[in-house]
């Protein structure tokens, strides 16, 4: 005879709200969250990604290379996903802050060498040596890196994208906004002064930062923590006992024969 096979299983329900748990974090608190929680939630998201930032824009500021190619940033971003992981929040809502911290650390030294550009950035002659073709941008259009010289005829160590035409050829004048103290590298004059593009990519970077580290704090709450256990010194009172006392123990004891009151006298 064939053996019946048997049907697997349904997974446990507390299986499933264990790994619900474990990946999105217990969030055990019914209604809104508290309020402290959401403060702490958006703290530790300023913070980190204000060390992000910070590190990054320090780094333009002052030249120092750790600071300027992002590793500084990244640091920060790992310690803040420690953090999250210290508060017991969910694995998917770690990935997601982790993801988010490496982009805002990745775009920060870009946008922080634009925002000291234009803070004390110069605008300065230049000659374009060459002109290479860089192929297509995503839409469409055509890519052209030149490499000029200041100047003095010193060859500039980094290749012009912005101005840099299908028309441009060597010889031609291509102004460039360069650090007086050279701690930035220069970028085409085209490029502008304005706070509005590197302002607007970080802002929205951090935000979003914020509100996932906001999420994640929250729903880290498990009330199995945070609830106070008894007291030791203070055990529970008895239960009153409901049972019927017999009529035996209602009637008042009886002296025995040999037992006398405090003031009575001999019998």
């Amino acid at each position: 005879m064939r053996r019946l096979r048997r049907l697997p299983s349904a997974p446990e329900p507390h299986l499933m709200a264990h790994l619900r748990t474990t990946v999105w974090g217990p969030a055990e608190f019914v209604g809104l969250p508290p309020r402290w929680l959401v403060v702490e939630g958006v703290i530790a998201g300023t913070l980190g990604a204000g060390a992000i930032l910070g590190t990054a824009l320090l780094g333009a500021w002052t030249g120092t290379p750790w600071l300027t190619d992002g590793r500084a940033g990244l640091v920060c971003a790992v310690l803040l996903v420690l953090y999250l992981s210290l508060v017991g929040a969910g694995r998917a809502l770690i990935g997601i802050v982790a993801l988010l911290a490496v982009c805002l650390a990745v775009h920060a030294p870009e946008a922080s060498a634009s925002i000291v550009l234009a803070h004390r950035g110069v605008v300065r002659p230049s000659v374009v040596l060459s002109v290479q073709d860089g192929g297509e941008t995503a839409d469409g259009h055509g890519l052209y890196l030149c490499s000029v010289a200041d100047r003095h005829g010193a060859p500039v160590k980094v290749r012009i994208r912005r101005g840099c035409l299908r028309t441009t050829r060597p010889g031609d004048a291509l102004p460039l906004l360069c650090d007086p103290e050279g701690r930035v590298a220069p970028r085409s004059a085209e490029s502008g002064r304005s706070l509005a593009a590197p302002l607007r990519a970080l802002g929205a970077w951090g935000a979003s930062l914020v509100g996932a580290c906001v999420v994640a704090v929250v729903r880290s709450l498990r009330l199995s923590h945070t609830a106070a256990a008894p007291s030791a010194a203070a055990p529970c009172a008895p239960e009153p006992d409901d049972r019927p006392v017999p009529a035996a123990a209602r009637q008042p004891s009886r002296c025995l024969s040999g037992c006398r009151g405090p003031g009575s006298g001999p019998g």
